[in-house]
């Protein structure tokens, strides 16, 4: 190692190392398109309608009508179906009692698009396989989920654009 190259000698030592990590992360990445195409890596589950996803987003809303933040906040204050409230803080008086596992939501509306709120609401693990969330529009490629549930989401479209219209006027 010289003065004039201080990287040679890392270089030096982890270049036999090179061929074998780039074929793995190759292998990694055929492996991880294979799984996407088996689940549709381009568009979220729904049950009855498929929802395309552009970059981390869904452009498209996934209802016929434009979602209400006064019914979103009323579903995300509420205890069931969401449960919002278990794992998020809510800017919001009327709260009492908030969870911290997840982010806190004040601000949210600023920080992400509507697009990106519809995706994170409706199929968060298409963006992070590890959260606790769950994907509330998602149907397919699930595990552990009673048989009175399978097929079935746990929000509908509506109230998946409800949320969002609520999220978004966290600002």
């Amino acid at each position: 190692m010289t003065a004039d190259a201080p990287w040679e000698d890392y270089r030096c030592r982890w270049a036999p190392a090179i061929p074998v990590l780039l074929a793995a992360l190759g292998l990694s990445i055929s492996i991880g398109a294979a799984i996407g195409e088996a689940h549709g890596a381009d568009s979220a589950a729904s049950p009855g309608q498929a929802v395309h996803i552009v970059g981390d987003g869904i452009p498209e809303p996934l209802a016929a009508t434009p979602g209400s933040a006064d019914r979103g906040r009323t579903l995300v204050l509420a205890r069931d179906p969401a449960n919002c409230l278990l794992c998020h803080a809510i800017p919001d008086a009327a709260v009492r009692f908030a969870g911290n596992l997840g982010p806190p939501l004040g601000g949210i509306g600023a920080r992400l698009s509507i697009p990106q709120l519809r995706l994170r609401v409706a199929d968060i693990l298409r963006l992070n396989a590890a959260t606790i969330m769950p994907s509330y529009y998602r149907v397919d490629g699930l595990s552990l989920v009673a048989s009175t549930y399978r097929g079935k989401p746990i929000l509908t479209a509506a109230e998946i654009e409800d949320i969002v219209a609520y999220l978004a006027t966290l600002r």
